[in-house]
C-alpha cells in the first residue's frame, strides 16, 4: 500500500534534479578543490557554480555563501563567530533548540516571550539588547506552529543599534522568497534538506563586511571561514535544488500549492471535536500546520496514523524525541503535551492529503473510544 509522507518540515525527499546532480558529481568531481591540477580545478568550478545558484535563490552575493553541514552548524557558527564581541545573546522563547543551546553555552542569554500566536514583539526583543550584546536571534518562521516573525523590523532595529543579528531561515528557505541583501541581516542559516536538497549540507549567509572567527579550524576552505574538505556532491546537489527553485514561477507555484493543501487539511481537522489550530491566523508559513488534540497523547495518534501509512510528526523534533513538553507551545501558553504537526512539500500529492483527511477522524474516534 502506498505511503503518504506529510513530514516535510522535518526533512523533504530529495528532488530528482538534485539527486541526479549529486550522483553525477560523485563520479565526475574527484579532486581536491584546493589543488591546481585539472581534477581539483574542475571540482572548484562545480562548487562555485553551486555557490552562485544558492546565492541567486536567496538574494546573496556568492562570496556571502558559506557552505556548512546544515542549519545546526550554521547556527553554531553564527553564535561562536559573534561571541567574541560580547558575552550576551538575545532570542525569543520559541527559537529552535539549536539556537537556544548554542547561545546558552556561549554565555549569558535573555529569552523574550511571545504571544498566544507564537509571535514576538519586536520592541520587547530589541529592548533586551544591552551594551554587551553580541548577537540577536530571530527565526523567520517557527518550526512547530509556522508563525512568521517580523524579521525585517527586528533586523533594521538591530542594525541601527550596531548589534549583529542572525535569522534562522531553515523553515522558510525554499518556501517563500528570501532576499538576503534587502533584509540586511548579518547571518542567515539554511538547510538544503528542508526543501528537497541533499541531507548533510546547508549554508550560513554572512553579510559582506562582517568578520567573525571561524568555528572549525584547520585548512583555508570557504575563504578561511570553515575548515575541512568540501562535501562536493552534496554542495552540487544543493545548488541544483536552488537552481530548480529559481526558475520563473516555481517557488510561487509550490508555495500556492502548499498553502492550498495545508488549508484543506486544517479545515478538515478543526471540524473534529476537540481539535484546534495553533499559530498566527495570517502570518504563517505555507507548508506547515500544528494541531492541538484534546484528551489524546500525540504519540498514539502518530503511531496509529503511521500504521495506516500516513507519516506526520508529533510536536517539535527537540521536544518529542525527548518525550518532553513542547517549549514552543509552553511559551504560547498552550497545551504543550498534545500536538500534531503536518507539513507538505514539493512531492506532496492530493492523494496524500486525501489519506490524512480520511484517516485522522478514524484514528481520533478509535482512540477516544478507548479513553472516553
Amino acid at each position: 500500500m502506498a505511503r503518504h509522507y506529510l513530514d516535510h518540515a522535518s526533512t523533504s525527499p530529495i528532488r530528482p534534479v538534485a539527486l541526479d546532480a549529486m550522483v553525477a558529481a560523485l563520479d565526475r568531481y574527484t579532486g581536491d578543490p584546493g589543488r591546481i591540477h585539472q581534477e581539483g580545478m574542475a571540482t572548484r568550478a562545480a562548487i562555485e557554480d553551486a555557490r552562485e545558484s544558492v546565492g541567486g535563490l536567496f538574494g546573496a552575493r556568492p562570496r556571502e555563501v558559506v557552505f556548512t553541514s546544515g542549519a545546526t552548524e550554521s547556527i553554531a557558527m553564527a553564535v561562536w563567530g559573534a561571541g567574541e564581541r560580547g558575552p550576551h545573546q538575545v532570542f525569543a522563547a520559541i527559537e529552535h533548540s539549536a539556537v537556544r543551546r548554542s547561545a546558552e553555552r556561549a554565555g549569558r542569554v535573555t529569552v523574550v516571550g511571545v504571544d498566544a500566536d507564537a509571535r514576538v514583539d519586536p520592541g520587547e526583543l530589541v529592548a533586551a539588547i544591552g551594551p554587551d550584546t553580541a548577537l540577536v536571534h530571530l527565526q523567520w518562521a517557527n518550526h512547530e506552529v509556522g508563525t512568521v516573525q517580523p524579521v525585517h523590523e527586528v533586523v533594521a532595529a538591530c542594525r541601527a543599534r550596531g548589534v549583529l543579528v542572525h535569522v534562522d531561515a531553515a523553515q522558510i528557505a525554499g518556501r517563500l522568497p528570501i532576499d538576503f541583501g534587502a533584509l540586511g541581516a548579518d547571518f542567515l542559516s539554511i538547510s538544503a534538506h528542508k526543501f528537497g536538497g541533499p541531507q548533510g549540507v546547508g549554508a550560513l549567509l554572512v553579510r559582506r563586511g562582517v568578520r567573525v572567527r571561524p568555528l572549525l579550524l584547520g585548512g583555508e576552505q570557504e575563504r578561511a571561514r570553515r575548515a575541512g574538505l568540501e562535501n562536493t556532491p552534496a554542495i552540487v546537489g544543493f545548488g541544483a535544488a536552488c537552481a530548480a527553485l529559481s526558475l520563473p514561477g516555481t517557488l510561487a507555484t509550490e508555495a500556492t500549492e502548499a498553502r492550498g493543501r495545508i488549508e484543506r487539511i486544517a479545515s478538515a481537522a478543526i471540524a473534529i471535536e476537540g481539535v484546534r489550530r495553533y499559530g498566527h491566523p495570517r502570518e504563517r508559513a505555507p507548508h506547515l500546520l500544528c494541531l492541538g488534540i484534546d484528551g489524546i497523547e500525540p504519540q498514539a495518534v502518530l503511531l496509529d496514523l503511521d500504521r495506516r501509512n500516513v507519516a506526520v510528526h508529533s510536536g517539535s523534533a527537540c521536544a518529542s524525541e525527548g518525550l518532553e513538553p513542547s517549549p514552543v507551545l509552553e511559551a504560547m501558553g498552550a497545551d504543550a503535551h498534545r500536538s500534531l504537526r503536518v507539513s507538505v512539500g514539493w512531492s506532496t500529492t492530493d492523494a496524500d492529503v486525501d489519506a490524512f483527511v480520511h484517516t485522522l477522524p478514524q484514528v481520533i474516534g478509535r482512540l477516544r473510544a478507548y479513553h472516553p
